[in-house]
């Protein structure tokens, strides 16, 4: 029996260090023994296949074959399909945000770190929007994610154990999933 995983990869291709060819990502994936590997776009999501007889975890491994086998640092959160779904299933900004590349989920690297983000819900983000979910924070960021406040409130508050997608994204990442190689 095989399941399909999302691989969120954090600063790759941002900037000239963490520069990855997908190609190469893609490789790297297969050559760890994973399956119908996808790639999106050109920033590190990675859908695939885990068969039944591959060990370990996934973010883990990727991460070490990043390092060893091309030279870059970049930490990796996996997600499950079911949890993609989840995650999609439960948005609770949809109602209010009306441009999907200004819809954040921010997914976390451990569950736990959500504790870390329940005091910004007591603060007022107005025009912005947080919502937290299992493992994720959902932000609206009206102006643009750039000029958000709350999106780097969350990114400092977690540190690097958050990778953040727009919901453009997500549903993309979806698509691949119910759509193997």
């Amino acid at each position: 029996m095989t399941n399909r995983q999302i691989a969120l990869l954090r600063g790759i291709n941002v900037g000239r260090a963490k520069r990855v060819a997908m190609a190469d990502l893609r490789a790297l994936v297969e050559r760890l023994g994973y399956r119908e590997v996808r790639t999106l776009l050109n920033s590190g999501n990675v859908v695939f296949t885990v068969p039944a007889g591959v060990k370990g975890d996934p973010a883990a491994r990727i991460e070490q074959a990043l390092d060893s086998e091309l030279g870059v640092t970049a930490r990796v959160t996996v997600l499950t399909a079911q949890e993609l779904n989840q995650i999609i299933e439960q948005n609770p900004l949809l109602a209010v945000a009306d441009n999907p590349s200004r819809l954040l989920v921010a997914v976390l690297s451990q569950a736990a770190d959500g504790a870390r983000l329940q005091p910004l819900l007591l603060q007022d983000w107005a025009p912005d929007a947080l919502a937290l979910g299992d493992r994720v924070a959902y932000m609206w960021c009206a102006d643009g994610v750039l000029a958000s406040v709350l999106s780097q409130a969350v990114g400092r508050a977690v540190g690097g154990g958050v990778t953040a997608r727009n919901w453009s994204t997500i549903g993309k990442l979806k698509l691949l999933c119910a759509h193997p190689a």
